[in-house]
């Protein structure tokens, strides 16, 4: 299993390492213990973390409300929760 997921039952928690202001929004990879995420959102009152719940929501194919902030609302470092959804198919959607 992947360091940057974590799964509860209920669903999963991401570390995430976000950059905003991106070309576009985008799946980099690893960076240290955290999945890599480019936003083409700029990190101006709270849009990147919008376009973040929007792009994780429809890369998974969950509704936006199955995804929230645990942490790092100002930070690029966050910890997001996803729920309904399993490690497994988190992997494959965001690691290919």
């Amino acid at each position: 299993m992947a360091d940057w997921i974590r799964s509860d039952g209920k669903g999963v928690i991401l570390l995430l390492h976000i950059q905003p202001g991106a070309k576009k929004t985008e799946v980099v990879g690893r960076h240290g213990e955290a999945l890599k995420i480019r936003l083409a959102a700029p990190p101006v009152d709270g849009k990147a973390n919008e376009a973040l719940i929007a792009y994780l929501a429809a890369k998974l194919g969950v509704g936006r409300t199955a995804v929230g902030l645990v942490s790092g609302q100002t930070a690029r470092a966050k910890r997001v929760r996803i729920d309904g959804v399993g490690a497994e198919e988190v992997l494959a959607a965001l690691e290919k």
